[in-house]
């Protein structure tokens, strides 16, 4: 069978799959329920929740996409989540999580740690003492998050995933900032992949979804089963968008790294920046990992402030191409205050452990003239100098 390039499965993926009018674009199935073709006879689909045509397409995509044996599509990223730690894990088992992760997942994980459906400990998963120490309490679970929100960590798939095995433990990459078309956890090792769709996937801000890819035909089984007990599963109409969204991911991901090429350089030549986060930076602790895994850096980046933190708010304020706003990986470019905003939840002491502080910002780099971000950029920094 011939292997098609990302881009060719992003674009073909249900297109000419409708067999009754022949549309190019395969419609919307918004049916709740379908018919039995005949008593005790089960169809394919039979009720949305657990099965539909543009969810099925969707999965198809991304499972191909990532080099999985089967995706579960859910209603958000932290809902894929959930459900990965619903399906395998029980009051007794341990799931090892960075202790930089996002803020959400953190709240996830601690909350139902604390409630006694398992136990869960955070670590930093670049540290090899902490990552040998931690999998010798026999987890059944690991969660990388590479490169992490919001400091653009880097963790080394394969030998984590590798150590991993030693110990029975099962790992999932969250994949979100990179997507298929610049990482594919899988074939390095990884057990499972999940993804906040809502992001880069969908790429245009006005979906919310997530998906849980997973390894191999019994683990995929396994995790469709539970996404239809537990309600997990998307929406026909979501999916539908999505999958439209998709359909321009490649595109998209190249335009979204020229730009935040650009804006890196612009940055590390400014007085009111300080330490600048992301991997194609020599610097970068992750950066030779990153060479290695990835096939691109992203256009996630973070940055300290090198001002005070009333400098930073009027810097933020007077940004007029840089939304104010949570999310990331939409056309739009956001901004955002990790320690107010999506890390919120975390607490002081655990924002401390991981390294975020008050005066660390994080950009989302949208699909705006980069000369246009740039401008908008010098004149924020302009004000901010100003009003010490």
């Amino acid at each position: 069978m011939n292997q098609h390039k990302p881009d060719t499965i992003a674009v073909r993926t249900g297109i000419e799959s409708d067999s009754q009018h022949h549309a190019v674009v395969p419609p919307i199935y918004l049916s709740t329920n379908y018919g039995f073709p005949a008593f005790g006879e089960v169809p394919t689909y039979d009720y949305t929740r657990s099965g539909n045509p543009n969810r099925s397409l969707l999965e198809e995509a991304l499972s191909e996409l990532e080099a999985g044996a089967g995706a579960t599509i859910t209603n958000c990223g932290t809902a894929a989540i959930n459900l990965w730690i619903t399906a395998f894990l029980g009051p007794n088992d341990l799931i090892i999580a960075p202790h930089d992760c996002y803020g959400g997942t953190y709240r996830l994980l601690n909350t139902r740690a604390q409630k006694g459906d398992f136990k869960v400990k955070f670590i930093d998963q670049s540290n090899d003492l902490q990552v040998q120490e931690a999998l010798s309490q026999q987890p059944k679970l690991l969660l990388i998050e590479t490169p992490s929100n919001p400091l653009i960590r880097v963790v080394d798939i394969k030998k984590v995933c590798n150590q991993a095995k030693q110990h029975g433990t099962l790992v999932a990459v969250d994949n979100t900032f990179l997507t298929p078309v610049y990482q594919q956890p899988l074939t390095l090792g990884a057990d499972f992949v999940i993804h906040s769709t809502t992001k880069y996937i969908n790429g245009h801000s006005d979906v919310i979804g997530g998906v849980l890819i997973s390894g191999t035909q019994a683990h995929a089984e396994k995790v469709a089963w539970w996404g239809n007990c537990i309600g997990a599963t998307g929406t026909p109409f979501d999916s539908y968008l999505t999958l439209r969204g998709l359909r321009t991911l490649s595109v998209r991901m190249r335009q979204h790294e020229e730009s935040a090429t650009r804006l890196l350089q612009y940055l590390n030549e400014q007085e009111l920046v300080g330490t600048i986060y992301h991997p194609s930076l020599p610097d970068h602790p992750g950066h030779e990992i990153a060479q290695q895994q990835q096939r691109g850096f992203g256009s996630m980046l973070s940055f300290e402030v090198n001002a005070t933190f009333e400098q930073l708010k009027v810097f933020v304020s007077s940004l007029k191409l840089f939304s104010l706003a949570e999310s990331l990986g939409g056309v739009e470019s956001l901004i955002c205050h990790p320690a107010t905003m999506t890390h919120r939840a975390m607490g002081e002491a655990a924002l401390a452990e991981a390294g975020i502080s008050q005066l660390l910002l994080r950009v989302s780099v949208g699909l705006e003239a980069a000369e246009d971000l740039i401008a908008d950029l010098e004149q924020a920094f302009t004000i901010a100098k100003e009003s010490c």
